[in-house]
């Protein structure tokens, strides 16, 4: 299965492999797609692909720690 999403994450966040660790625990290959970083804030589209029940874990794991998730439909050409 494949999601598009859109993560946004706090400034506490930015410097920290969040992304990484996550798709390493929950076996998710992340493809990312667009990406900004600033001092602030990081935004990022990404498409994950893996087992639905593993991308969920994932992407809960990533809100628990404070990162914004967002379906993001529409921005990806397959």
């Amino acid at each position: 299965m494949k999601k598009r999403v859109k993560l946004t994450f706090p400034q506490q966040l930015i410097k920290e492999p969040v992304l990484f660790k996550m798709a390493k625990k929950f076996d998710v290959m992340p493809n990312i797609r667009r990406a900004r970083v600033t001092d602030t804030v990081g935004e990022m589209v990404l498409e994950l692909e893996g087992k639905e029940e593993n991308i969920e874990k994932g992407l809960k794991s990533l809100q628990n720690k404070g990162v914004e998730v967002e379906l993001a439909e529409g921005d990806i050409l397959e």
